[in-house]
Parts: C-alpha cells; sequence; structure tokens
C-alpha cells in the first residue's frame, strides 16, 4: 500500500536534487548549472555513421538518438573518461583503420563496447576493449587458453576486431548493420531480417540492446568530435598519453614466471602486467613470446633474463621440499612461514590441491620471492 506524500514535499525534494547534482564541465568562466548545453538534446541533421545516411526525419530514429545523445552527455565522468583514454587508445586504431582503408567511424565501436578499457568484461563472457566472445576470438585468431587471454591485448584485438567488422560489412554490405551484427552476432541479424523482411537497421525489431547500439555509437562520435559544443572541456595535457614501450621477444626454456620478465626489464611485476593484460596469470609457458616492455629496457634484456632465469632455476633447487607424512599445503606454509597461495603459484597448482608423501614442492622460505626486485 502506498503512503500519499504531499506535492510541497515532491517540489521540495525535487528543488533540493536540482541543488545536490550540478551539471558538470560548464563552459570557461561560466557557474555550473543543471542544465546540459542544447546540442545534448537537439541532434541536427544530416548525420551519418560510417558514410551512411542516419535518417533523423524518422521521429522513432530521432527519439533513439536523442535518447541515447542525452544519456551519454549527461553521465559526465563516463565522457571525460572517453576523451582522457582517447588519447592513449585512439592513435593506434585511427592509424589501423586508415591502413586498412576502413571508415574512421568504426573507432567509436570501442568506446561503446567497452569504453575503451582493456580489462572490461561483460556477464556474458565477452572480454577486453573490443569485447569479444571466445568463440568469435578464437574464430579471429586470438589465443584464449589458460595462460592468455589475447581478448585483453589492445593491439591484437583491435586487429581482430577490424578484420571481423570488415567481413560483416561483406557480409551485410551496410557498415550500420555490420555494427548491429557486431553487437548480436550476425546469424541472428540474419534471421531477423529474413523474419522481418528489413534490410534497414532503422526499421528492424531487434533486441532493446541492438537496437540502441549504433545510436550510443553516434553519441559517442557527436560528443567527441566536438567535446566544448556539448559542454566538455579538456587541454591536450588532461589526456593520457600513449604508453611507452618497445617489444622484445622471449624464449622461455620452460614455464617461466613473469617476475623474471620483470626484472629483467627492470621494472615491476604490475608494469609487465598492465603492457601485456592478454598475460592471465604469474607464469609463462615454455616457448616464444612478444611482449611489451617499458621503452628503453630493450637494451640488455635477454643478457639479463638468461641471468634471472639460470638463478631461479637454482633457487629452486636449493629450495625444494619433499612432502612428509601428515603434512599438508596448510602445515608447510605455516612451517616456513608462507601463504599457501604462494606454494601454489610457485608450484602451479590449486591452493586446494591434496599432497601426498614423496611429493616434490618448490617452497621460498622466509617469504623470500624467485627474482625479487628492489624498490626503485
Amino acid at each position: 500500500m502506498f503512503t500519499k506524500i504531499p506535492l510541497f514535499s515532491v517540489l521540495c525534494l525535487l528543488l533540493l536534487s536540482a541543488s545536490a547534482f550540478p551539471a558538470a564541465s560548464p563552459a570557461s568562466g561560466e557557474e555550473p548549472g543543471r542544465c546540459l548545453p542544447v546540442a545534448a538534446y537537439r541532434v541536427s541533421a544530416p548525420l551519418n555513421f560510417c558514410g551512411e545516411s542516419v535518417p533523423l526525419e524518422n521521429p522513432d530514429v530521432r527519439e533513439r538518438m536523442e535518447r541515447e545523445l542525452l544519456l551519454s552527455a549527461w553521465n559526465q565522468p563516463q565522457v571525460i573518461l572517453w576523451m582522457k583514454r582517447s588519447g592513449r587508445y585512439m592513435p593506434t586504431i585511427e592509424r589501423i583503420l586508415r591502413e586498412s582503408g576502413m571508415p574512421d567511424d568504426l573507432k567509436y565501436v570501442a568506446i561503446a563496447e567497452s569504453a575503451l578499457k582493456p580489462h572490461a568484461g561483460s556477464s556474458k563472457g565477452a572480454r577486453g576493449v573490443w569485447q569479444f566472445m571466445e568463440g568469435t576470438g578464437l574464430r579471429y585468431h586470438l589465443k584464449v587458453d589458460d595462460d592468455f587471454d589475447e581478448r585483453r591485448s589492445f593491439y591484437a584485438s583491435t586487429r581482430a576486431a577490424l578484420k571481423y567488422l570488415q567481413d560483416l560489412y561483406a557480409m551485410f554490405g551496410s557498415w550500420t548493420l555490420a555494427a548491429a551484427a557486431y553487437n548480436m552476432g550476425e546469424a541472428g541479424l540474419q534471421s531477423e531480417m529474413i523474419l522481418q523482411k528489413v534490410h534497414s537497421y532503422y526499421l528492424l525489431h531487434l533486441p532493446l540492446e541492438t537496437q540502441q547500439y549504433v545510436f550510443r555509437i553516434l553519441s559517442a562520435k557527436l560528443i567527441l568530435s566536438d567535446p566544448s559544443r556539448y559542454g566538455f572541456r579538456l587541454s591536450v595535457e588532461d589526456l593520457y598519453s600513449p604508453r611507452a614501450v618497445e617489444p622484445v621477444t622471449v624464449h622461455c626454456p620452460q614455464d617461466t614466471p613473469v617476475q623474471i620478465i620483470a626484472e629483467a626489464a627492470q621494472t615491476y611485476f604490475k608494469a609487465i602486467k598492465d603492457l601485456n593484460p592478454e598475460i592471465r596469470g604469474h607464469y609463462l609457458p615454455a616457448g616464444r613470446h612478444d611482449l611489451l616492455i617499458p621503452r628503453g629496457a630493450a637494451g640488455g634484456f635477454q643478457s639479463r633474463f638468461e641471468a634471472l632465469f639460470n638463478q631461479w632455476l637454482s633457487d629452486r633447487k636449493m629450495n625444494t621440499h619433499v612432502v612428509k607424512k601428515g603434512e599438508s599445503l596448510a602445515v608447510i606454509a605455516e612451517r616456513f612461514n608462507v601463504p599457501i597461495q604462494a606454494i601454489a603459484v610457485w608450484n602451479r597448482i590449486s591452493t586446494k590441491k591434496k599432497i601426498n608423501p614423496g611429493d616434490r614442492l618448490i617452497v621460498f622460505p622466509n617469504g623470500m620471492r624467485p627474482a625479487e626486485g628492489k624498490n626503485r
């Protein structure tokens, strides 16, 4: 049962809300206000996506476009992060699009998919800047296994995503339909086009997310193409710079701690993981790996890596524990004063693994780590 609230109280609450949540990014010299610029809720024709006209004369299309633009512009922290991250990632996407002869507007697909977050993930299992599902990622030659998930690699996934969009364009003959298929899958879109006998994205009845998807991309295009028009003013210094990196090739004779790579690159574990987000755990498997390291660290990298790797092998031999009767991982962890999780990582086992007498475990006592770095 609902309680009646006096109209005067409702009006007071609305006034308090308006004063408590001011709009962001006013023009220079202006006081913050509640209202967004007119551009945020009035879309002007002509508008196109990848050179394909958006039929704003259709009232439904205009309403969907204005809704998405208003919601995007209203979420000011999100737009500011779009702008900041664009400084880091867009130059690479734009370059690959030019090299591939593809429309520049496709760069905004990455905004709509993930807001340019390499570690973005969805409840459905999509991952990375371009939100690849595992099956699609594998189809486009992205490695997804226990050691790597290249859907999180900005460079690998960008090339794969643009190839996928190229293939979708070849299939549908329209970049607008290609974008819709990227969102819902080509089979699903083809099915709806056949069942509805409609070949225009703007006239198709699709899942709600897909019905708004192209408009979400267009909202990013409109705002980022002219941010000041929508009340956003950032300087070049406010943008995140592209990461200063250089490539190295590592040949691992056996499973090798990422920490050794970090030491050889004269940096930290976190830096290597940030530059190579496709690495899933603490180890690289045996074999050849092309990695990114901080710029300036490639000189002498190989010799440092070999020395650190050999030292790590020696340390492992010196710190091998033979499991005795009655010992569990918890007992061994307490004896050596190290966490169970560390023992699990050193031996690449689960913390719940049952161990037996005679098993050999690598245990670095007193919290010591292989190839542990000094604070810099």
